[in-house]
């Protein structure tokens, strides 16, 4: 599935856990494309592929029968509704009982609108960590807290920093080549936040994921919780 506008491209594969596989902005690509490896039954993420868009939900961490970076990388979405610039997709939890929904709209900006619906018929923890493996380069903008520590992260090496919670609400992001994004969420619906950078680790990854999650919330049956993110060219926000 392509989505378009006159400044952004955006590919997803729905049958392949909603992985969106590029991200182009005027037509060059940002997200990771990793290096060759692409099996969603792997034992582990990284050892499925990572590389570009995926949704970590229920769980970060494997836990008990939760997998690896949870469970919506490894089903298949149902595309709901489908436009030139829109598309409507969700999925639903094998082990927890969830159903995500994901509104992705593609204009001046990309929009992602989500939803988790409590589909079972217990109280449990609903979890979503944002994932988005963006191209790494040496010495490229991190605009966060330490961003210039990550930037400089030697090759063969790979970190992680944990933000105090609640701390921003946007993350910038420059390239060598001039482009430059903004990552914007709201602090109170997805307040915990933390940046991963791979510079060569895990097997020849190069990548810097801005992870804004929300906190593990309890939800009732047929309960819900809602949350955004956005993803802002340059020239946009700039714009207004």
């Amino acid at each position: 599935m392509l989505l378009t506008s006159p400044s952004w491209e955006l590919e997803v594969l729905p049958e392949r856990g909603g992985r969106i596989t590029s991200l182009r902005l005027r037509g060059e690509e940002l997200l990771e494309q990793g290096i060759g490896v692409d099996d969603p039954q792997a034992a582990d993420f990284v050892a499925g592929g990572a590389q570009g868009w995926d949704e970590m939900v229920p769980n970060l961490e494997p836990v008990g029968a939760l997998p690896d970076h949870g469970e919506a990388w490894r089903v298949p979405w149902v595309v709901e509704e489908e436009s030139e610039s829109s598309a409507v997709m969700s999925c639903r939890g094998r082990v927890v009982p969830f159903e995500l929904r994901r509104r992705i709209e593609v204009g001046d900006r990309v929009r992602v609108d989500y939803t988790y619906l409590n589909v079972g018929a217990e109280p449990h923890l609903g979890y979503w960590c944002g994932h988005t493996l963006f191209r790494f380069e040496e010495g490229m903008e991190i605009g966060v807290p330490g961003g210039k520590e990550l930037a400089a992260l030697a090759w063969g090496a790979s970190g992680k920093t944990v933000l105090p919670n609640g701390s921003i609400d946007r993350a910038r992001l420059g390239w060598k080549s001039g482009a430059a994004i903004e990552l914007a969420w709201d602090a109170g619906l997805t307040p915990d936040v933390a940046v991963w950078v791979c510079n060569g680790d895990l097997g020849g990854y190069r990548q810097i994921a801005v992870e804004p999650a929300t906190t593990s919330t309890v939800l009732g049956p047929g309960e819900t919780f809602g949350w955004w993110l956005e993803i802002r060219g340059q020239k946009d926000w700039e714009e207004g």
